[in-house]
């Protein structure tokens, strides 16, 4: 089993790091671009193999991208931590603040077990490049149909850009946290989905914001806040098998390439915040029916 190189890590880094957040799935294309390249990088970069430090590498590279969540939102995690801990000394959940903390807890549990229980499995049977291009696709189409029926249901997009226009991230968080309980961890459970490489897993999580209602910012914001503790838990889970013998070699690249994913990752969400002010879905899920079925084809047709 050869280690990923620098080159390797660097372009996989800036994929992780973008495609992390951007509603595409980072694990579809960390399995498709490898496979459609092909050669070298095909061999050291396939997730399928047992034992892959492939594998390793987009652990260490989801932290970095967590990393880079924390360091754009330092301010709501301060207000969101803060209010979790006054709610847990004064037994009550009264502001805000407290209850967006909590409704948050609340709908990380089900991605929790499901990660624990069916990652590996996930990863293994299902990441290689057929499935993923199906899943990909799959992923588009989806985010399609969501975004027409949020149409339906929202007549009037220019009164809602107005009004986005002038709200605030502490107004937005205030929206969240009127969500009731059983609505967060529906949203919160369809990040299982992106346990399947090629479904995204803030483009699944968007979707279910905007079929409760949330407003495509609202939606975006909510993705991101579950994502951070998601992908930083996923990945500190996982970080010890870095420290296995065999990945020595890959330590240096995998460094280098987590520096560039949290750089992407962070130039990526600040980008999106202010894109889902004013527009929509429908661009990504362009993009991902367009590569998905492109992906199958070639892997089912031209590698036949």
């Amino acid at each position: 089993m050869s280690a990923p190189t620098y080159p390797e890590m660097i372009v996989v880094g800036l994929l992780q790091g973008v495609s992390e957040l951007f509603p595409v799935s980072s694990l579809g294309h960390s399995v498709l671009l490898p496979a459609l390249l092909g050669g070298q990088w095909a061999a050291d970069l396939d997730m399928s193999t047992k034992g892959s430090a492939y594998l390793d590498t987009l652990v260490a590279m989801h932290v970095a991208t967590a990393a880079a969540l924390v360091i754009f939102f330092w301010r709501d995690w301060v207000r969101i931590v803060g209010g979790l801990l006054t709610s847990i000394r004064d037994r009550r959940i009264a502001t805000p603040d407290q209850r967006l903390a909590w409704l948050l807890v609340a709908a990380t549990v089900p991605v929790g077990i499901a990660g624990i229980a069916l990652d590996s499995v996930m990863r293994q049977y299902l990441g290689k490049p057929v499935p993923a291009a199906a899943f990909l696709l799959l992923n588009g189409v989806v985010l399609l149909v969501v975004e027409r029926l949020y149409r339906r249901q929202h007549a009037d997009p220019e009164a809602t850009t107005v009004m986005a226009a002038v709200s605030t991230e502490v107004a937005s968080d205030a929206r969240l946290s009127r969500l009731g309980v059983w609505e967060a961890v529906g949203i919160g459970a369809c990040q299982i989905l992106a346990l399947l490489p090629g479904i995204s897993r803030s483009g699944a999580t968007m979707a279910g914001g905007l079929l409760r209602g949330l407003r495509h910012e609202d939606a975006a914001r909510f993705a991101f806040l579950l994502a951070t503790p998601a992908i930083a838990g996923a990945g500190l889970l996982k970080l010890p098998e870095l420290a296995r013998p065999e990945m020595h070699s890959a330590i240096g690249p995998t460094i280098v390439g987590s520096l560039v994913a949290g750089v992407g990752a962070y130039l990526s969400v600040r980008f999106l915040v202010r894109y889902f002010e004013t527009r929509t879905l429908t661009p990504f899920a362009v993009y991902c029916v367009l590569a998905g079925l492109g992906c199958l084809g070639y892997f089912t047709l031209v590698q036949s």
